[in-house]
Protein backbone atom coordinates (compact mmCIF):
# COMPACT_ATOMS: atom_id res chain seq x y z
CA UNK A 1 0.00 0.00 0.00
CA UNK A 2 1.29 3.27 -1.31
CA UNK A 3 1.83 6.22 0.93
CA UNK A 4 1.40 10.27 0.55
CA UNK A 5 3.04 12.92 2.61
CA UNK A 6 0.15 14.81 3.50
CA UNK A 7 2.01 17.66 5.22
CA UNK A 8 4.05 18.12 2.14
CA UNK A 9 0.24 18.29 -0.16
CA UNK A 10 -1.10 20.97 2.80
CA UNK A 11 2.23 22.92 2.35
CA UNK A 12 2.22 22.76 -1.59
CA UNK A 13 -1.71 24.26 -1.90
CA UNK A 14 -0.26 27.08 0.43
CA UNK A 15 2.65 27.62 -1.40
CA UNK A 16 0.14 27.67 -4.77
CA UNK A 17 -1.94 30.44 -3.36
CA UNK A 18 0.53 32.63 -2.08
CA UNK A 19 2.19 32.79 -5.16
CA UNK A 20 -0.86 33.06 -6.94
CA UNK A 21 -2.10 36.30 -4.52
CA UNK A 22 1.50 37.95 -4.45
CA UNK A 23 1.94 37.50 -8.73
CA UNK A 24 -1.40 39.06 -9.09
CA UNK A 25 -0.20 41.89 -6.11
CA UNK A 26 2.85 42.50 -8.22
CA UNK A 27 1.43 42.65 -11.75
CA UNK A 28 -1.73 44.45 -11.52
CA UNK A 29 -1.76 48.08 -11.02
CA UNK A 30 -5.30 48.42 -10.62
CA UNK A 31 -6.53 48.18 -7.44
CA UNK A 32 -10.12 47.35 -8.54
CA UNK A 33 -8.49 44.87 -11.25
CA UNK A 34 -6.21 43.67 -8.28
CA UNK A 35 -8.86 42.79 -5.68
CA UNK A 36 -10.79 41.07 -8.32
CA UNK A 37 -8.24 38.49 -9.06
CA UNK A 38 -7.40 37.56 -4.95
CA UNK A 39 -11.40 37.16 -5.39
CA UNK A 40 -11.18 34.53 -8.02
CA UNK A 41 -8.05 33.11 -6.68
CA UNK A 42 -10.31 32.58 -3.02
CA UNK A 43 -13.22 31.53 -4.72
CA UNK A 44 -11.92 29.06 -7.16
CA UNK A 45 -9.75 27.49 -4.35
CA UNK A 46 -13.01 27.10 -1.97
CA UNK A 47 -14.90 25.67 -4.55
CA UNK A 48 -12.17 23.48 -5.34
CA UNK A 49 -12.20 21.89 -1.65
CA UNK A 50 -15.31 22.40 -0.03
CA UNK A 51 -17.75 19.97 -0.57
CA UNK A 52 -20.29 19.97 -3.86
CA UNK A 53 -23.45 20.56 -1.69
CA UNK A 54 -21.54 24.24 -1.47
CA UNK A 55 -21.73 26.69 -3.64
CA UNK A 56 -19.23 29.41 -3.69
CA UNK A 57 -20.51 32.80 -5.48
CA UNK A 58 -19.89 36.55 -5.58
CA UNK A 59 -23.43 37.87 -4.81
CA UNK A 60 -25.79 40.17 -3.15
CA UNK A 61 -28.06 38.23 -0.29
CA UNK A 62 -32.32 39.04 -0.91
CA UNK A 63 -35.18 38.11 1.21
CA UNK A 64 -38.98 37.68 0.92
CA UNK A 65 -39.49 41.53 1.69
CA UNK A 66 -37.50 42.53 -0.98
CA UNK A 67 -34.38 43.86 1.23
CA UNK A 68 -31.20 43.14 -0.09
CA UNK A 69 -27.24 43.26 1.16
CA UNK A 70 -24.65 44.76 0.06
CA UNK A 71 -22.56 42.91 -2.49
CA UNK A 72 -20.39 40.22 -0.96
CA UNK A 73 -17.01 38.60 -2.32
CA UNK A 74 -17.47 35.25 -1.19
CA UNK A 75 -20.85 33.85 -0.30
CA UNK A 76 -20.68 29.99 0.43
CA UNK A 77 -24.81 29.14 -0.11
CA UNK A 78 -26.49 25.56 -0.47
CA UNK A 79 -28.12 24.27 -3.43
CA UNK A 80 -30.29 21.13 -2.22
CA UNK A 81 -32.69 22.94 -0.46
CA UNK A 82 -32.82 26.37 -1.32
CA UNK A 83 -31.75 26.33 -5.02
CA UNK A 84 -33.02 29.65 -6.10
CA UNK A 85 -30.62 31.58 -7.74
CA UNK A 86 -31.01 34.77 -9.95
CA UNK A 87 -28.36 36.13 -12.51
CA UNK A 88 -29.12 39.47 -13.81
CA UNK A 89 -26.88 41.78 -16.11
CA UNK A 90 -24.04 40.09 -14.51
CA UNK A 91 -25.21 40.11 -11.06
CA UNK A 92 -25.39 37.13 -9.01
CA UNK A 93 -28.46 37.05 -6.19
CA UNK A 94 -28.98 34.54 -3.43
CA UNK A 95 -31.50 33.80 -1.17
CA UNK A 96 -31.03 34.52 2.22
CA UNK A 97 -32.38 31.20 3.10
CA UNK A 98 -29.37 29.25 1.61
CA UNK A 99 -26.48 31.34 3.04
CA UNK A 100 -23.86 29.70 5.12
CA UNK A 101 -20.85 32.16 5.09
CA UNK A 102 -19.89 35.02 3.89
CA UNK A 103 -16.12 36.17 3.59
CA UNK A 104 -14.35 39.42 2.43
CA UNK A 105 -11.46 39.26 0.60
CA UNK A 106 -8.71 42.40 0.58
CA UNK A 107 -4.60 42.61 0.68
CA UNK A 108 -4.69 42.80 3.87
CA UNK A 109 -6.28 42.32 7.03
CA UNK A 110 -6.17 45.51 8.81
CA UNK A 111 -8.33 47.86 11.62
CA UNK A 112 -10.23 49.29 8.56
CA UNK A 113 -10.42 46.31 6.66
CA UNK A 114 -11.94 44.25 9.70
CA UNK A 115 -14.55 46.59 10.15
CA UNK A 116 -15.70 47.18 6.64
CA UNK A 117 -15.74 43.58 6.67
CA UNK A 118 -18.60 43.61 9.80
CA UNK A 119 -20.67 45.75 8.36
CA UNK A 120 -20.63 43.42 5.21
CA UNK A 121 -21.77 40.71 7.36
CA UNK A 122 -23.90 42.84 9.11
CA UNK A 123 -26.44 43.94 6.14
CA UNK A 124 -26.63 39.91 5.59
CA UNK A 125 -27.63 38.35 8.80
CA UNK A 126 -30.13 41.56 9.27
CA UNK A 127 -32.23 39.79 6.28
CA UNK A 128 -35.02 37.52 6.80
CA UNK A 129 -35.16 34.32 6.30
CA UNK A 130 -38.36 31.91 5.82
CA UNK A 131 -38.27 28.07 6.73
CA UNK A 132 -40.82 25.47 6.25
CA UNK A 133 -40.91 21.76 6.47
CA UNK A 134 -39.15 19.39 4.76
CA UNK A 135 -41.28 16.48 2.65
CA UNK A 136 -39.66 13.03 2.89
CA UNK A 137 -40.93 9.72 1.89
CA UNK A 138 -41.50 8.68 4.91
CA UNK A 139 -43.45 11.88 6.26
CA UNK A 140 -42.20 15.36 6.83
CA UNK A 141 -39.28 16.74 8.91
CA UNK A 142 -40.79 20.13 10.81
CA UNK A 143 -39.23 23.46 9.52
CA UNK A 144 -36.12 24.31 11.23
CA UNK A 145 -34.66 27.59 13.06
CA UNK A 146 -32.34 29.62 10.80
CA UNK A 147 -28.79 29.06 12.13
CA UNK A 148 -26.25 31.72 12.50
CA UNK A 149 -24.47 32.80 9.38
CA UNK A 150 -20.79 32.95 9.74
CA UNK A 151 -18.65 35.26 8.21
CA UNK A 152 -15.06 36.04 8.04
CA UNK A 153 -12.23 37.58 6.24
CA UNK A 154 -9.41 36.47 3.88
CA UNK A 155 -6.28 38.22 2.90
CA UNK A 156 -2.31 37.82 1.47
CA UNK A 157 -1.13 39.89 4.79
CA UNK A 158 -1.70 39.82 8.17
CA UNK A 159 0.12 42.44 9.42
CA UNK A 160 2.79 41.78 12.25
CA UNK A 161 0.61 40.43 15.39
CA UNK A 162 -2.77 38.99 13.81
CA UNK A 163 -3.53 37.80 16.94
CA UNK A 164 -3.29 40.78 18.89
CA UNK A 165 -5.50 42.89 15.94
CA UNK A 166 -8.25 40.18 16.00
CA UNK A 167 -8.53 40.31 20.14
CA UNK A 168 -8.68 44.40 20.17
CA UNK A 169 -10.90 44.51 16.90
CA UNK A 170 -13.28 41.81 17.25
CA UNK A 171 -14.10 42.00 20.75
CA UNK A 172 -17.46 43.39 21.75
CA UNK A 173 -18.96 43.05 18.31
CA UNK A 174 -22.54 42.40 18.32
CA UNK A 175 -23.87 39.37 16.76
CA UNK A 176 -24.55 40.86 13.71
CA UNK A 177 -20.91 42.44 13.20
CA UNK A 178 -18.91 39.70 14.27
CA UNK A 179 -16.53 37.45 12.45
CA UNK A 180 -15.64 34.02 13.20
CA UNK A 181 -13.14 32.61 10.88
CA UNK A 182 -10.62 33.81 8.23
CA UNK A 183 -7.46 33.42 6.87
CA UNK A 184 -4.09 36.26 6.11
CA UNK A 185 -1.86 33.53 4.08
CA UNK A 186 1.55 34.70 5.45
CA UNK A 187 -0.05 35.91 8.87
CA UNK A 188 -2.11 33.08 10.11
CA UNK A 189 -5.33 31.53 10.18
CA UNK A 190 -7.74 32.01 12.44
CA UNK A 191 -10.97 30.81 14.04
CA UNK A 192 -12.87 32.60 16.94
CA UNK A 193 -15.61 31.73 19.51
CA UNK A 194 -18.24 34.30 21.12
CA UNK A 195 -19.58 34.24 24.45
CA UNK A 196 -23.00 35.65 24.77
CA UNK A 197 -21.94 38.95 25.75
CA UNK A 198 -19.73 39.44 22.34
CA UNK A 199 -16.54 39.00 24.69
CA UNK A 200 -13.97 36.52 22.46
CA UNK A 201 -14.03 33.08 24.37
CA UNK A 202 -12.00 31.20 22.66
CA UNK A 203 -9.70 32.47 19.48
CA UNK A 204 -7.26 30.28 17.53
CA UNK A 205 -4.64 31.37 15.41
CA UNK A 206 -2.46 29.10 13.51
CA UNK A 207 0.97 31.25 12.63
CA UNK A 208 2.94 28.85 10.73
CA UNK A 209 3.28 27.95 7.33
CA UNK A 210 -0.04 25.78 7.08
CA UNK A 211 -2.56 28.73 8.06
CA UNK A 212 -4.47 27.65 4.96
CA UNK A 213 -5.14 24.27 5.61
CA UNK A 214 -5.56 25.29 9.01
CA UNK A 215 -8.50 27.43 7.70
CA UNK A 216 -9.97 25.31 5.52
CA UNK A 217 -9.99 22.80 7.96
CA UNK A 218 -11.91 24.79 10.57
CA UNK A 219 -14.30 26.23 8.04
CA UNK A 220 -15.49 22.71 6.64
CA UNK A 221 -15.70 21.85 10.61
CA UNK A 222 -17.83 24.96 10.74
CA UNK A 223 -20.01 24.66 7.46
CA UNK A 224 -20.67 20.78 8.85
CA UNK A 225 -21.66 21.97 12.23
CA UNK A 226 -24.38 23.95 10.76
CA UNK A 227 -26.11 21.26 9.32
CA UNK A 228 -28.75 21.87 6.43
CA UNK A 229 -29.59 25.44 5.29
CA UNK A 230 -33.58 26.07 6.18
CA UNK A 231 -35.79 25.44 2.90
CA UNK A 232 -37.06 28.28 1.50
CA UNK A 233 -40.95 29.33 1.50
CA UNK A 234 -41.69 29.80 -1.90
CA UNK A 235 -44.82 31.64 -1.50
CA UNK A 236 -43.40 34.62 0.53
CA UNK A 237 -41.45 35.09 -2.51
CA UNK A 238 -43.98 34.46 -5.51
CA UNK A 239 -45.95 37.42 -4.08
CA UNK A 240 -43.71 39.49 -6.34
CA UNK A 241 -44.42 38.00 -9.08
Amino acid sequence: MGQIDLKDVFLSLQDELETRLQVGRAAIRHPGTKGEASELNWRDLLSAYLPQRYCVSKAFVVDSEGQCSDQIDIVIHDRQYSPLLFNHAGAVYVPAESVYCVLEVKQEITKQNLDYACDKAASVRKLKRTSVPIQHAGGEYAARQPFEILAGMLALEGGANLEELLKRELAGKDALHRLEIGCAVRAGGFDIVYAGNGDISRLQVNTGNSALVFFLMRLIHRLRSLATAPAIDFAQYEKFL
